[in-house]
């Protein structure tokens, strides 16, 4: 059975290839030091009965983050203040191995629940991604993110619309 946890030392970061470099190096040479900052957190996907360590099939980054009410989409910007609470999705991927079984799904949905609970104990607008490319757009866009004024790979999803996700 999969399950989401959050990263340990239990997890095999080394071997995990999902084909984009930097998204590699940074789970297998940053995240960790990341968490232990306090700048984000990192969860991984994994097999719960693989034995230590784990292989890593996918992983997201989330982080608490500030934003200026221009960088919000226009329906969600009214009266607002300059500055405005939120939470970004640094990072998501999946193993190579693994992609086309619908994992990049599985953590979102994982990710959006786990933003729902941070927006009900502290508030926030919503959640903020920065697509890589366009396809990385397209696959935000098809679960409700849509472009700020930022430009067309920086998403929005609003925390409205995450609760009907959590719900």
């Amino acid at each position: 059975m999969l399950r989401v946890e959050l990263l340990d030392a239990t997890h095999d970061r080394g071997g995990f290839d999902c084909g984009v470099e930097p998204l590699n190096r940074y789970l297998q040479q940053i995240a960790r030091q990341h968490m232990v900052k306090g700048i984000s957190k990192t969860f991984v996907l994994v097999d719960e009965h693989a034995a230590a360590p784990k292989p890593v099939l996918g992983f997201f980054t989330i982080s608490l983050c500030q934003v200026l009410g221009q960088q919000v989409p226009a329906k969600w910007a009214r009266k607002l203040p300059e500055q405005i609470p939120a939470m970004r999705l640094g990072r998501l991927a999946v193993a190579q191995t693994q992609q086309g079984a619908g994992y990049g799904k599985t953590l979102l949905v994982d990710a959006l629940h786990r933003i729902a609970r941070v927006a009900d104990l502290a508030g926030g607008i919503g959640l903020f991604v920065d697509a890589k490319d366009e396809a990385a757009a397209a696959f935000y866009a098809r679960f409700g993110f849509e472009p700020t004024p930022s430009g067309p790979l920086t998403l929005f999803m609003s925390t409205e619309t995450i609760r009907q996700f959590a719900a």
